[in-house]
């Protein structure tokens, strides 16, 4: 199992970056809208590889600058708040604003008065 999942993650590390960046929103929107099938179990699996790419990278980068800074953070948790947070998720664009309408009361036992 250990030899299948290395090999797994040596495959990923094989491919471009960018274009595995450029599949994150596909692949999120068919995790966001869930369906009890082998599709969407595949998809969450592939957006979680993902995901791991970018945290890889986002865990790289930590620990290369703080070598390159010559802080050399023994000890330091890989979960350190600047890893913590999610990547930010692509904004989508928010619906128009809808106006408000407001609704006169009446009563119903009172005459009705047209003005």
């Amino acid at each position: 199992m250990e030899k299948a999942l290395e090999k797994l993650a040596r495959q990923l590390m094989g491919y471009d970056e960018a274009s595995l960046a450029s599949l994150w929103e596909k692949y999120a929107a068919r995790v966001e809208h869930f369906e009890p099938t082998r599709r969407w179990e595949e998809a969450a699996l592939v957006f979680g590889m993902i995901q791991a790419m970018r945290w890889k990278n986002q865990l790289f980068n930590f620990h290369w600058k703080q070598s390159s800074e010559g802080l050399g953070a023994p000890g330091l948790s890989p979960h350190g708040p600047e890893l913590v947070s999610r990547p930010p998720m692509p904004r989508k664009e928010p619906p128009p604003a809808r106006t408000a309408r407001i609704l006169p009361f009446r009563d119903p036992g009172a005459p009705e008065n047209d003005d």
